[in-house]
């Protein structure tokens, strides 16, 4: 009775483990739910706030918010299409490696043009302008150059997975088709072959003559077919 309590004992301690282990992984997967529904809630209010002040503000201004949103469109659209792309080609893997140490320099550089929109001294800020626009540009073109080759590279694999896939169906179609390429069966009931008449005729010496030993006895005289049977003497 003591083993079978502390069976038991142990079996309701494994089960409550259980249960405080699934219910922390799912008020972990609940917050990081929360996590990710509130930051893309924060960026498209950013993002809608950005696109407003390019086109009301102008000057400087205007011109950070429009670098800021350009800049953020493009890595973003880049970080979609690799991230998607891993998951079928392992080679995409290396492509993100290099995106994450460019996403270093898109956050320092969009960090810096956020403070920069709150900067008084105008005159200053479109002295830096020109240098700040060289920036974006350089980051935007590495991503677009990431994001594109990444999109060539699945839409080679395709149009290949497709012309491979023609060349099977045309295969089988065509041997679904085998009826009309093959060659009509000869109808012609066959021949007996008549004999050579060299053939013939040596077959029939052959049955006339009388068989011969292989190996004629010693002493015994092989008679001639023309010779007369000797008569048997008669005893009276």
């Amino acid at each position: 009775m003591e083993a079978v309590g502390a069976i038991v004992a142990l079996l309701v301690v494994l089960f409550l483990v259980l249960g405080v282990y699934v219910t922390v992984k799912a008020v972990r997967a609940a917050k990081r739910g929360v996590d990710r529904t509130i930051s893309e809630a924060r960026r498209t209010v950013e993002d809608t706030t950005l696109r407003a002040r390019s086109f009301a503000q102008a000057g400087s201004s205007g011109e950070l918010a429009q670098l800021r949103l350009s800049l953020r469109t493009s890595m973003r659209a880049t970080q979609d299409v690799l991230q998607a792309g891993a998951a079928d080609d392992a080679s995409l893997k290396e492509t993100l490696q290099l995106f994450d140490r460019l996403s270093v320099h898109g956050h320092e550089l969009d960090d810096e043009l956020r403070r920069l929109e709150r900067d008084p001294d105008k005159a200053a800020l479109a002295e830096r302008l020109p240098g700040l626009r060289e920036r974006t540009e350089q980051i935007k073109k590495a991503a677009d150059s990431l994001r594109w080759s990444a999109r060539d590279r699945a839409r080679r694999f395709a149009d290949d997975d497709l012309d491979s896939l023609s060349t099977q169906i045309d295969m089988e179609a065509g041997a679904l088709r085998h009826w009309t390429t093959e060659p009509t069966p000869d109808r012609t009931p066959a021949a007996w072959p008549e004999p050579a008449p060299e053939e013939s005729e040596a077959a029939r010496r052959a049955a006339q003559e009388p068989t011969r030993p292989a190996i004629t006895p010693p002493g015994a005289r092989v008679p001639y077919p023309w010779e007369k049977k000797a008569k048997p003497e008669s005893t009276t």
